[in-house]
């Protein structure tokens, strides 16, 4: 049985809803993600993601963990499973060793061009009756909520 959540949550206040949503939409996307790729998982596929993000000097796993909203050590995790897997590689920074870079392998170029079709689809599918201003709209929202989280967690006001 399907549980109705809309009228479950009707006449309760509309960011308490969105604010429980947001986990209940994460968890669907991680359970795609994670049956989307043979081999990996949806936070390793993020991460290989956000590599992307860094076009001219491969990112430290500080710069990855700010990128992706992670701590230290969780990068540090993916990052060694990705590397046992042959996904990425790690080297040390030329001007600063005790930094650690990581770049993407072969490997991970090859799944790249292997879904790159499934992919478009799944983006269709996931987005489909969403138009581009809703899509832009939504962006903003959900980057000032974000800006809002990385101010409250600075401000270190509940611990």
């Amino acid at each position: 049985m399907r549980t109705d959540r809309e009228s479950m949550t009707k006449g309760m206040e509309t960011k308490r809803v969105l604010f429980g949503l947001f986990f209940a939409f994460g968890n669907h996307l991680q359970t795609a993600g994670d049956r989307f790729y043979e081999g990996i998982t949806c936070k390793q596929f993020f991460l290989l993601i956000c590599l992307n993000l860094f076009r001219d000097v491969p990112p430290s796993f500080n710069e990855l963990a700010d990128v992706m909203g992670s701590s230290h050590q969780n990068v540090r995790q993916i990052v060694n499973k990705l590397e046992k897997a042959g996904y990425v590689r790690t080297v040390k920074d030329k001007e600063d060793h005790r930094k650690i870079r990581v770049l993407k392998t072969g490997k991970a170029l090859q799944m790249s061009i292997k879904y790159e079709d499934r992919e478009k689809e799944f983006m269709r599918k996931l987005y489909e009756g969403i138009s581009e201003e809703e899509a832009a709209a939504t962006l903003k929202v959900i980057s000032e909520m974000e800006r809002n989280l990385i101010r409250i967690k600075e401000e270190n006001q509940w611990s």
